[in-house]
């Protein structure tokens, strides 16, 4: 079969591992950072044609039949789901619909909830809204923290990428998605600072889903906190008129989200 892959990240050079030998694959995808594995360099590595173009469907190098998005950073435009008959579908590290968007782990991690997971499912017009092919549940832990969730649930996910590949591929009817869903725009959930209002519980969790290094960690009075008791010691360290300092807190706090 012709096959766009729309990826980036590990995960995005394993859907290339799984398929470029028994399938034409082009792939799209981004520049990365030293600290995430670099679909480009793979791509140029195993001779698998690869371009950094946002995907279009005047630019498409044949009419797919099947196109996979694995961690793609841009929304895929309609012109370009009807150019594969609408055989294109994601992975996306949710238990659709909740945590729709951006950042969906680490907000679930914020908001204290105890089960993540990850959901294959067609891509439509929507933002995360298409029938869903395939849904795992993965446990949080208490001591996860985002690096290690999501590589948790990343890792766990691409053990079924090739069931929701057969699955798209033949074009098998998903499952409409049932219940409210959430959505989280992009960007560092609350600009990555502890607000003061917060109780300890929430901030232990924040501090942990701030925690993927080498990105910043969480702060607190413009100090970057660690820990729950680096945190602790510099708010009994900091005098109550500097608790409320002239920062800006989102109006979202732990637990509240957008809903569609």
């Amino acid at each position: 079969m012709k096959v766009i892959i729309a990826g980036y990240g590990w995960s995005g050079c394993k859907a290339i591992e799984l398929l470029h030998r028994e399938h034409e694959v082009f792939v799209y995808t981004h520049p990365a950072p030293w600290y995430i594995s670099s679909v480009l360099n793979y791509c140029k590595r195993i001779q698998v044609p690869c371009s950094v173009e946002d995907i279009s469907a005047s630019k498409l190098p044949f009419r797919p039949d099947v196109i996979a998005s694995v961690h793609y950073r841009n929304l895929i435009k309609q012109h370009v789901i009807e150019a594969c008959e609408a055989r294109i579908f994601n992975l996306h590290p949710s238990l659709l619909p909740k945590y729709r968007g951006c950042s969906s782990l680490t907000w679930a991690l914020i908001n204290g909830e105890c089960k993540a997971g990850f959901t294959f499912h067609y891509i439509d017009q929507g933002c995360d809204t298409g029938d869903i092919l395939l849904q795992r549940e993965v446990d949080i832990e208490e001591f996860d923290t985002q690096a290690t969730l999501v590589n948790r649930v990343m890792f766990e996910a691409m053990k079924y990428f090739m069931t929701a590949f057969e699955l798209a591929s033949i074009r098998r009817a998903g499952k409409p998605q049932v219940g409210l869903g959430s959505y989280y725009r992009r960007g560092c959930p609350h600009g990555g600072v502890i607000h003061p209002e917060w109780d300890d519980v929430t901030v232990e969790r924040f501090i942990r889903a701030m925690a993927n290094p080498p990105l910043p960690v969480a702060t607190y009075m413009g100090r970057s906190v660690y820990t729950i008791e680096e945190f602790r010691t510099i708010r009994d360290e900091t005098p109550e008129w500097k608790k409320s300092p002239s920062i800006t807190y989102p109006d979202v706090t732990p637990g509240e989200n957008s809903t569609r």
